[in-house]
């Protein structure tokens, strides 16, 4: 099974790639922001937070380094991932750059390991891709 603790799935915007629906499913497997971009689509590729000049210019890992954070595209993302998936991508930068690495990777092992099975319940539809458990109440 994926682990769903492992700091260099945490992608620069926040999102933890670990429970996303691309790199949970089995056929052609996303492999997180962070890696190596070989077989990967366009719009992983090319993505406009992770080819930021800030990140990349600056060095920065992560959003909330940047003097602009929260920027406008990352405000973008985070309201859509708000109304759609219950999940802030700045709250989860916030948490980062407040608590540390290790504890926000406990927090997400927490909330997204399910009760059940012990699989991993996946962002984009709030089911667990082990046991296919659907969670009541986690999209909102």
């Amino acid at each position: 099974m994926k682990s769903v603790n492992e700091a260099s799935l945490i992608a620069p915007c926040g999102i933890n790639c670990a429970v996303c629906r691309a790199y949970l499913r089995e056929r052609n497997p996303c492999p997180g922001c962070r890696a190596d971009d070989a077989g990967k689509p366009k719009t992983r590729v090319n993505c406009k937070i992770k080819t930021c000049n800030q990140i990349i210019e600056e060095e920065h890992e992560y959003c909330y380094q940047c003097d602009e954070f929260p920027c406008k595209r990352l405000l973008t993302l985070d309201k859509r991932y708000r109304k759609r998936y219950n999940m802030s991508v700045v709250e989860n930068l916030e948490n980062i750059r407040d608590t540390g690495m290790e504890q926000f990777l406990e927090n997400e092992k927490t909330k997204w390991t399910c009760m059940e099975c012990g699989g991993t319940i996946c962002v984009h539809n709030g089911s667990c891709i082990g046991c296919g458990k659907e969670i009541k109440n986690f999209l909102v």
